[in-house]
């Protein structure tokens, strides 16, 4: 089957050797994770599975009461004075909302900020650290844009000064790999 999104193969694929068709499918999955909608998926579906095991380790650290569950509220009812199987019902209902909220904003934000960095760096038709920078500040003000323009103006200087923190680690000399087992 052909991808509606990429140009045909210049034969095809009755015409094609086995290895001709493993190198056409290589290319085309290339071309798809390459492109500006293909990146920003990839980072989105990343950050997803990222923001939910972070979500999962903080909801696990959470020693305080959970949220939403009307203890708060009420000093005299603690959640040690509820019965087990209450309280890991009220425990695994807070963990699922936190994970999710987590892979959620997290699959948001690298959805965005991904999205935003190919398109700065198409449009410029260069790669430095200024990509980075550039889709930071528009992502930060854009996701505190609701907030009030102080707020998109912090989310701004707070997400493109970390994004560049970020950038010129991995370009550093410390943020390549080593060229051997040796060199660690």
């Amino acid at each position: 089957m052909q991808n509606p999104f990429l140009p045909p193969p210049k034969k095809s694929l009755q015409e094609m050797t086995q290895e001709e068709q493993a190198e056409q499918g290589a290319k085309q999955i290339m071309d798809v994770i390459s492109s500006c909608p293909g990146k920003a998926i990839m980072s989105g579906v990343s950050g997803y599975v990222l923001g939910g095991f972070f979500g999962i380790f903080m909801a696990s650290m959470a020693y305080d009461t959970p949220v939403g569950t009307g203890l708060q509220s009420n000093p005299l009812s603690k959640m040690q004075d509820l019965p087990l199987k209450q309280q890991m019902k009220i425990q695994f209902k807070d963990m699922l909302a936190r994970t999710y909220s987590s892979a959620k904003n997290f699959g948001y934000i690298g959805m965005i900020f991904a999205g935003v960095e190919c398109g700065v760096e198409s449009f410029r038709a260069k790669n430095d650290i200024y990509n980075g920078t550039i889709a930071g500040c528009i992502t930060g003000g854009g996701l505190a844009i609701k907030s009030g323009p102080q707020a998109a103006l912090f989310g701004c200087a707070g997400f493109a000064a970390f994004s560049s923190a970020i950038d010129v680690y991995m370009r550093s000399e410390n943020g390549r790999p080593p060229t051997n087992d040796y060199d660690m």
